[in-house]
């Protein structure tokens, strides 16, 4: 997709494909250079007491919580930046700017890598196997 094509949240060049983490991974398209914004992701905005119940029994959560109050659910975004998965050992992190959550490289990222953020706490709170297969792997989510 040449960058005239793409949305205005979509930064650099991705693709989305099986992982072999988790279903579907969205992978680096072109060089992604340390510190590069790769995209957002993008969602409905919902309060957290709605984000939780949602998550409620799911294996799988497209829900980043932004705030004590407020939470977006990407679950039905068109948004390749939602099939981002979780890694210990991270390439990438989430970040707020301005109420945007934005995907930014913590290193180069090479073209065809998987592209992966630490989840933190989540909304499965520890009940789900992690399987990001890094040697520092904490094992559960």
């Amino acid at each position: 997709m040449a960058l005239a094509d793409r949305p205005p949240w979509q930064y650099l060049e991705v693709a989305v494909r099986r992982s072999r983490i988790d279903g579907f991974g969205v992978f680096a398209a072109e060089p992604i250079p340390a510190d590069a914004v790769i995209g957002e992701i993008r969602g409905e905005a919902i309060p957290v007491a709605e984000a939780r119940r949602r998550a409620e029994g799911q294996r799988r959560i497209m829900i980043v919580e932004v705030s004590h109050k407020r939470a977006v659910d990407a679950t039905r975004s068109s948004d390749p930046m939602r099939f981002t998965n979780h890694s210990c050992a991270p390439n990438a992190r989430l970040a707020l700017d301005e109420g945007r959550i934005e995907i930014r490289a913590l290193r180069d990222i090479a073209p065809g890598e998987e592209i992966t953020v630490n989840y933190g706490e989540t909304h499965h709170e520890g009940r789900l196997e992690c399987r990001c297969g890094a040697p520092n792997c904490a094992g559960r989510l």
